[in-house]
């Protein structure tokens, strides 16, 4: 039994993008890994991915870009306030604007650049660069 989902997508990602894989199947689906993934699409650190319907829980098949260098799951999931972003994004990226991190908010889940551009803060998910 997997006790973190988030996380075996992210290293499965990661590790992908290391072998020099081009598409991967990624299962189960569940709607916070698709927000997730739909977030990496709009910054091209994955050219795209596509919902396989099942019985059971249904698969992502995602055709990686080779943009991606590290990525990984932020825990715990650390709530942050929009003034607090900028801390985080010192301890996760390597330098200013290049990468992202990904967090959840009331609006959605979202890049801390965008939660930056609404003023709004929230919990951590992942980081990609």
């Amino acid at each position: 039994m997997k006790s973190d989902p988030l996380n075996d997508v992210i290293n499965t990602i990661k590790m992908a993008s290391r072998i020099g894989e081009n598409e991967i199947t990624i299962a189960p689906a569940s709607r916070i890994i698709g927000r997730v993934l739909k977030v990496m699409q709009d910054y091209n650190y994955i050219k795209s991915f596509e919902v396989i319907e099942e019985e059971r829980g249904g698969k992502f098949n995602v055709k990686l870009s080779d943009t991606i260098n590290n990525c990984g799951v932020i825990k715990p999931r650390l709530s942050v306030t929009r003034s607090s972003i900028g801390r985080y994004e010192s301890r996760y990226l390597p330098a200013q604007d290049f990468g992202i991190i990904i967090l959840t908010t009331t609006k959605g889940v979202m890049s801390h650049l965008e939660a930056r551009k609404f003023g709004i803060g929230g919990k951590l998910l992942a980081y990609i660069y």
